[in-house]
């Protein structure tokens, strides 16, 4: 399998690079240390976005469902709340040129709608109906077959995640709080995807047997084995981002709480 040289992939992972490396430097000069972490989640979603769109694993989506679906994980449940990660404010405000801040700034309807689209009665549904409807099996195969479409599918699924995901990680503010409400909002959103992959298990018929069917057996698999595996590789990456998320936010919701408590005890 050789490597998927799009130029405008490229261009779009080298620009994204370029455009992080420049605010980070800019930030530098104003006296801000980017924390280590933050810079490595940027790149590492970065990275996990190339992995998925250039290398081989590219190509063998044509032919496997299992590394199709390894695309759409890497991108979409990995990759996009890593790059959120990244760009926690005050990077938000410098990752992009001034002009091109000021023209967003101008553009309130739009902003106003991509409020609204992120917030967490929205972002949902928006999410499910994207996953879902990406795929049947109408829209998958035509996604596989056709270049362009393949391309717009990668980028609603990564523009739901990043709805979905804004809400949890709040770019815009310098710290994470620790607020439960976010575990049910998480749970809702996991489990879209998760009985997703439990459809894909439990389906005794290929879905995709016309796209699958011949290619699969190539590998050394039988086209439901690599329904199966891609089903059980879907559940159980939600699975473990769930439980990672709720775990996390428990955490820090402890920790706000003795950082509270801390601060009380000294102003009493």
């Amino acid at each position: 399998m050789d490597f998927s040289f799009d130029p405008a992939v490229i261009a779009v992972i080298g620009l994204a690079t370029a455009l992080y490396v420049r605010a980070v430097r800019v930030l530098a000069g104003r006296g801000y240390s980017v924390p280590v972490f933050q810079q490595a989640a940027w790149h590492s979603g970065v990275a996990l976005t190339a992995v998925a769109l250039v290398s081989p694993l590219d190509a063998l989506g044509e032919e496997l469902l299992i590394a199709h679906m390894g695309q759409h994980l890497l991108i979409a449940d990995i990759a996009a709340p890593l790059l959120l990660v990244g760009i926690r404010s005050p990077v938000y405000a410098f990752v992009l040129p001034r002009p091109a801040l000021v023209s967003l700034a101008r553009r309130r309807r739009l902003r106003a709608f991509f409020r609204w689209l992120r917030s967490p009665l929205v972002a949902i549904p928006v999410w499910v109906l994207i996953l879902y409807g990406w795929h049947f099996g109408f829209a998958f195969e035509t996604a596989v077959r056709n270049d362009f479409v393949h391309a717009f599918q990668h980028q609603t699924l990564v523009l739901g995640a990043v709805l979905v995901w804004w809400s949890v990680i709040e770019p815009r503010r310098r710290r994470l709080p620790g607020d439960l409400w976010k575990v049910p909002y998480l749970i809702g959103a996991r489990l879209a995807g998760m009985f997703l992959g439990m459809a894909f298990i439990l389906l005794r018929s290929p879905a995709y047997a016309e796209l699958y069917g011949r290619t699969a057996p190539e590998h050394g698999l039988s086209a439901i084995t690599d329904q199966q595996v891609a089903g059980g590789m879907m559940l159980a990456l939600d699975l473990l981002v769930m439980l990672s998320a709720v775990a996390f936010f428990f955490y820090r919701s402890a920790q706000d709480h003795d950082r509270a408590d801390r601060a009380q005890a000294v102003a009493g």
